[in-house]
């Protein structure tokens, strides 16, 4: 069956979080390396990466507003490819419902854990990835960088899953066989059935 529609996870998959994590880091008094060090080794002992605050010691800094440079450069070509291709694009994270602004002008629709009251991988959050699209299950692409949170969950809920191999985890966790790989956003229009 033929995608037309084609949802994106936000973090590290079409935003580069490390503006981000640094200015946390920063926020919270912690040397930027420890951070990014104690965020890695949770994702690659399969841990919530929240624990980071926890692991360190330290209250949780507040997380900063994304700006239109922490696009990766290929996520907007891509989203407009996508767009003039005739796909319905979206954009649905496990992510505070303020994001979603940033997010509007560049894709038909968004959602967010907050605003849903469910986080992925929850099928329920996926249930809510169908209705964001507008199209069957079998027709929607969700396109994450984990395999845990984003690409199981997604074929669990009958999505084609894509798998973008970049960020920590995306690179951590080996692709699935049951999903589509990609190193960059510039291959996905390529790829999709």
């Amino acid at each position: 069956m033929a995608v037309e529609a084609v949802v994106f996870d936000v973090g590290e998959t079409l935003v580069d979080e490390t503006r981000m994590w640094e200015a946390a880091a920063d926020a919270a008094g912690v040397p930027r390396f420890t951070l990014m060090g104690v965020l890695g080794g949770l994702a690659a002992r399969g841990e919530d990466h929240q624990r980071v605050w926890e692991t360190l010691g330290v209250a949780p800094a507040p997380p900063p507003s994304w700006e239109i440079d922490d696009f990766y450069s290929d996520a907007l070509p891509c989203v407009r490819r996508l767009r003039e291709s005739g796909y319905r694009v979206a954009a649905a994270g496990n992510m505070p419902d303020s994001a979603e602004k940033f997010l509007r002008g560049h894709v038909d629709a968004v959602g967010s854990s907050a605003s849903w009251g469910v986080e992925k991988p929850a099928s329920g959050f996926f249930a809510r990835v169908v209705e964001l699209a507008g199209v069957e299950a079998e027709k929607i692409a969700y396109v994450g960088d984990r395999v845990d949170n984003d690409i199981e969950p997604a074929f669990e809920a009958d999505l084609v899953a894509v798998h973008v191999r970049r960020g920590p985890w995306g690179l951590l966790h080996d692709t699935p066989a049951v999903a589509i790989a990609v190193r960059s956003l510039d291959e996905l229009p390529d790829v999709l059935p």
